[in-house]
């Protein structure tokens, strides 16, 4: 069987094609021991927006690898925005380089907290994010916005093993349930030298309640509440095997003050 390591690069430049086989492998993957940890007690620290909290919680299995998708600017498929002057950022709206552009939307800031398989929190480790702008497209690829790059950056992990990104809330495109890619680094020096390694490439999956909240609240969003509608977490290709059970953030707030969500992941390291 596979180990977990060879699976991430597996997976990592396959795209969009490979989203439905890859959730049956996953599936088996997880069932033989290949991704999921052995559950230990511990405690781990979670963001309470840019700032960490310290809070008593269970020691989670290794967060499921996922396909990047075709859209990931990671130099697997078409540009590499890793390696740009301008990438390491914790405020991701706008554009950097040749274009300032921001990409509007209902405020978000998201934050992953990174713990390894001893259920130790990890601080230095690099997170490369990235998601679709309120319309469903993504930076440097989609019609529009191929000369933008807004919405994709690196953090690196605090002494707490959390980084914080402020974005906004992305946009519902058809076929896929909102979500927010990530990949994970060891420091930031593989993060941003584009020869790696990726240590875990993945996803988080955003409530359903609050995208409904937004999609039908915010000024952007029409589009997203048809396409909420016509998908479910069991339906989804990248969600549907597991419902997303590492991979949904927990989401606070509101349309007029912005959101934020947090998700605590273990990661092989």
């Amino acid at each position: 069987m596979q180990d977990n390591d060879a699976y991430v690069r597996e997976v990592h430049d396959k795209g969009l094609q490979f989203d439905l086989p890859t959730m049956s492998r996953r599936k088996m993957l997880t069932v033989a021991g290949g991704v999921g940890a052995a559950v230990i007690g511990g405690t781990l620290a979670t963001a309470n927006g840019a700032d960490a909290a310290t809070a008593a919680a269970a020691c989670v299995a290794e967060v499921e690898s996922e396909t990047a998708g075709p859209y990931p600017a990671d130099g697997s498929n078409g540009p590499d925005v890793r390696v740009q002057s301008g990438i390491v950022r914790s405020d991701i709206r706008s554009s950097f380089g040749t274009s300032t552009t921001t990409a509007p939307g209902v405020p978000l800031q998201f934050s992953l907290t990174v713990q390894n398989l001893a259920c130790t929190l990890v601080s230095g480790a690099a997170i490369y994010a990235w998601h679709c702008d309120r319309a469903g497209r993504y930076s440097l690829y989609s019609s529009g916005v191929t000369n933008q790059n807004y919405l994709r950056g690196i953090q690196v992990t605090n002494s707490s093993g959390v980084a914080t990104f402020t974005s906004i809330f992305p946009g519902c495109y058809s076929g896929r349930w909102p979500h927010i890619h990530f990949e994970v680094y060891s420091s930031l020096a593989a993060a941003t030298s584009g020869a790696g390694p990726i240590r875990k490439t993945s996803q988080i999956a955003l409530p359903k309640d609050v995208s409904s909240t937004v999609y039908s609240s915010a000024t952007g969003y029409s589009a997203s509440v048809t396409n909420l509608s016509r998908i479910t977490l069991a339906s989804d290709m990248v969600f549907g095997d597991d419902l997303a059970a590492r991979e949904m953030a927990t989401v606070t707030g509101s349309v007029a003050a912005g959101y934020v969500a947090n998700l605590t992941i273990t990661v092989n390291l």
